[in-house]
């Protein structure tokens, strides 16, 4: 489902600007004297030498030795030697300043400044179905702030952002308004029933049930007693997400979601949605521990908008016709209505010891439904 920061210049920090106009004046001043005042004042034995066999030469033919470049060249010299004197300590105090923030060089020409953070950009809508799970990522250890360092979700969408619903077109002779209020109920259960605070801290999922036919035989009675009396063959968690709240509360309120919703026409002549979602949930231990850890719950759902006109249906309602879930880093046959991750600090305290598999929970190119035993989840 996130750099990367920019550096900030502090106030005490040098910078391009702490030489000030008098502090420059004073250092020319002085380097001027120093230079004047290291000049001899006396020509020496060897200089009165030089210059008496100069002025035995004069007439002779101009020769590398004597001529005008030789001494231009010594006068340029010596103006080098000037001028690397004047700017030699300001140039020394630049180059230090850089070394130690080469973020004051505009265009960061010694390429020290990352590119985008792959890691955390986040990833577009998901539009097919993956043929692979999602790459490894670098370990790291969730924690109250970084909840899914370590995840690859994430680079996944934050909550209901992650529910992005195809455009309604019109199907045949069914109009483009009920697509859009099949796509839109549907969204309404996935959210209230997985995102909801209330309903993932173990409260009742009254939206969710809200669109969900009464007419259905069977279904709203069903969840309603799992709800209830939760069992084995009635489970809340078949399409809610719960933990309970004396044991475990999420850690922070974000929770990282990546899937898809198609549609088409139904068998019963209406509007067919399938939704498949994985929701990653991280939590805490209810008793004050800050370590945290991941659950992660996959729901594959189809539902369908019948036409009214043809069965006798609630209009407006969905029909629920398929929902199947699975659920990575949750203790096994448990059946009390509540997801129960396990900590790495802990051992299992609770549950039967995994029987299947070990299953990647964030590998949305498998098929789930089909499992005949609970696994482990390979990465949370």
């Amino acid at each position: 489902m996130s750099d990367r920061r920019s550096e900030e210049s502090s106030g005490d920090e040098p910078s391009s600007s702490s030489i000030s106009d008098e502090v420059w004046e004073q250092f020319l001043r002085d380097t001027e004297r120093d230079i004047r005042t290291s000049a001899p004042k006396e020509p020496s034995a060897r200089a009165r030498e030089v210059t008496a066999r100069l002025e035995r030469r004069k007439g002779e033919p101009e020769g590398w030795r004597t001529g005008p470049a030789w001494q231009e060249m010594n006068g340029r010299a010596a103006r080098r030697r000037r001028i690397w004197a004047v700017i030699g300590v300001p140039l020394a105090i630049a180059v230090a300043v850089v070394a130690m923030r080469p973020s004051l060089i505009p265009g960061d020409p010694f390429g020290s400044s990352a590119g985008p953070d792959t890691a955390t950009t986040p990833l577009p809508d998901e539009t097919v179905t993956p043929t692979a799970p999602p790459s490894a990522v670098a370990p790291d250890t969730p924690t109250l702030a970084h909840p899914f360092a370590g995840s690859p979700a994430l680079r996944w969408a934050d909550g209901a952002a992650g529910i992005v619903l195809p455009k309604a077109t019109a199907l045949g002779a069914i109009p483009k308004d009920r697509v859009e209020l099949a796509l839109q109920q549907t969204r309404r259960l996935l959210v209230d029933a997985n995102l909801n605070p209330d309903v993932v801290a173990g409260g009742r999922p009254g939206a969710a049930l809200s669109v969900l036919d009464p007419k259905q035989p069977d279904v709203l009675d069903n969840l309603n007693t799992s709800l209830r009396s939760p069992s084995r063959t009635r489970d809340p968690l078949f399409l809610f997400s719960r933990f309970d709240p004396k044991d475990v509360k999420q850690a922070g309120k974000i929770v990282k979601v990546r899937g898809r919703i198609t549609f088409a026409k139904g068998k019963f002549k209406g509007v067919a949605v399938h939704a498949d979602y994985t929701f990653v949930y991280p939590v805490v231990r209810a008793d004050g521990s800050t370590e945290v850890t991941r659950t992660i719950v996959r729901r594959v759902i189809d539902a369908e908008l019948p036409d009214p006109a043809r069965y006798r249906v609630t209009p407006g309602r969905l029909t629920l016709l398929r929902y199947d879930e699975d659920a990575g880093n949750s203790a096994c046959d448990i059946h009390d209505g509540y997801l129960h991750p396990q900590f790495p600090s802990q051992a299992p305290t609770a549950g039967a010891a995994p029987s299947g598999p070990s299953v990647d929970p964030y590998d949305r190119s498998r098929a789930i439904g089909t499992e005949q035993a609970c696994g482990t989840a390979s990465r949370t």
